[in-house]
Parts: structure tokens; C-alpha cells; sequence
């Protein structure tokens, strides 16, 4: 990386690759990545439609804000690099961005709580209160292949819908948020919930499954629409505060 194309960065830019570095680096930590594959992608403020996106061969946990790539639309570098990036792998995202403004940041996993969910016809069911958060809020998509073909992206684009979750059958999950934090805990949750349900399912035993409106209730609590006798609007920040000093003890490489 040029000496000129780093001075070239904003501050706003820089935060962003923190933020995005930090994402990845908690994805390995939390021990959802797939070897080098699948992507964590950031859109950069701008007409340009520039995104951030890791390099193609580096684990998750190697990650550092100096070496996300910044490619466009298409999954093109817009900048010198010394990394490849993977464009195939970047239609999924790229659909995502380009039909949710909301959607700054599209992560994507391919865990075995995740696929295993993705492959039970019933999807996520409402059996914990990790699971509520996303009652009625997550689409599904039906496996297609790999996600190699730009004709899928309109489909991708109908199926996730106005939700900040997507089941992509037989796949894997994904996740979007208004920024790279949102999107990761998000992303944590829906995980947490996967690991629950096939938990629970071992058992043998029946299920419990609240009442459907409670089950929107509470969906409606922990995404802010609904009002309760006390509110807990700052405990996002507060958890990814706690996320930032985990990886200030454990890798603070990953802001350099």
C-alpha cells in the first residue's frame, strides 16, 4: 500500500476499517468462520459506492484495518492492493447493498449451527428469547448452487426483504445492519440462537413454544418498537463497547 493511498484516507474511512477489522476479528474469536471464505462487507459514505472487504486468503483472525480492500459495486479493487479479493463471492453482498441503503453492513456465515438450521424446513422457530428478536423478521432463500450467478441477486434481493436477517437454505445465515457493530451482534444472536434450537431438538424431548403474540411481543422489545415499564436502549452500545475491550486485551493488532 502506497505511502499516498493511506494519507488519501479520511478519518471517517479509518474508523470504518476499525470497525470493520474489529468485526472480523470477532467472528474468528467467536469461532463462526469458514477458513478464508465468506465475506464481512462495509459501505463507505460517498457517491462512489465503495466497500470495504477482507483480502482473499487471510483467516479472519489475521485481519487488520490496513488490509481490507476497497472495491466497488462490482467487487473491484478502486485502489492499489497487494491482496486478490474474491468478486464471485461478492454478488450475494453487493445485491444486498445495492437494494437496502439501511443495509451498510452484509455478513455472512457458514457455521454448522447455521447451515444445520438452514437445512430444517421449519427455519428458525421462536423456542428462546435469543430466537424472538428475529419472530417474522428473517426471510429464507432456496439454494440455488453456489452463489456464482447474477441472475440470483433479484431473487436474494425479494427473499431478505425489509428484514435484518436471512436463512439462505442449505447455505448458511446472514445478517445486515446500519453499521458493522450492528450487523456483528445481530449476527452473534441469530447464531446463539441456532446453537439453542439444536439443542433443544437433541433433547428428544416435546417443545415449548410461546404464544404467538407473546412471541411478537417480544420481538418488539428487543428491537425497540414496543414499550415497556423500564427500556434498555443503550445496551447494544454497551455490548460492543465490551466487544472493543475484549479485542484491546486479546489482538489490538487488528486497528493498525
Amino acid at each position: 500500500m502506497t505511502t499516498a493511498v493511506t494519507q488519501s484516507r479520511t478519518a471517517e474511512e479509518l474508523r470504518l476499517r476499525r470497525e470493520l477489522a474489529a468485526v472480523y476479528r470477532l467472528v474468528a474469536h467467536f469461532r463462526m468462520t469458514d477458513l478464508i471464505f465468506t465475506h464481512i462487507s462495509l459501505r463507505l459514505p460517498g457517491p462512489e459506492h465503495h466497500f470495504l472487504i477482507n483480502p482473499y486468503g487471510l483467516l479472519f483472525e489475521e485481519i487488520t484495518a490496513s488490509d481490507l480492500v476497497k472495491i466497488d459495486l462490482d467487487g473491484n479493487p478502486v485502489e492499489p492492493t497487494p491482496h486478490p479479493v474474491n468478486p464471485a463471492g461478492f454478488v450475494i453482498h453487493s445485491a444486498i447493498h445495492a437494494a437496502r441503503p439501511d443495509a451498510h453492513c452484509v455478513l455472512h456465515t457458514h457455521t454448522k449451527a447455521g447451515c444445520a438450521v438452514a437445512a430444517q424446513e421449519g427455519g428458525l422457530l421462536p423456542l428462546n428469547q435469543m430466537s424472538m428478536e428475529f419472530y417474522d423478521r428473517v426471510g429464507y432463500h432456496d439454494y440455488e448452487g453456489v452463489a456464482l450467478n447474477l441472475d440470483e441477486q433479484r431473487r436474494l434481493v425479494a427473499d431478505i426483504g425489509p428484514h435484518p436477517a436471512l436463512v439462505l437454505r442449505n447455505h448458511g445465515l446472514l445478517t445486515v445492519g446500519e453499521s458493522a457493530a450492528q450487523a456483528f451482534l445481530r449476527m452473534y444472536y441469530l447464531e446463539r440462537a441456532c446453537e439453542i434450537q439444536l439443542a433443544a431438538q437433541a433433547s428428544g424431548v416435546p417443545l415449548t413454544v410461546p404464544p404467538a403474540e407473546v412471541c411478537e411481543y417480544t420481538a418488539r422489545q428487543l428491537t425497540g418498537e414496543a414499550t415497556s415499564d423500564f427500556e434498555d436502549d443503550g445496551a447494544y452500545d454497551l455490548a460492543w463497547a465490551a466487544m472493543l475491550r475484549l479485542l484491546d486485551r486479546t489482538c489490538p493488532e487488528y486497528q493498525d
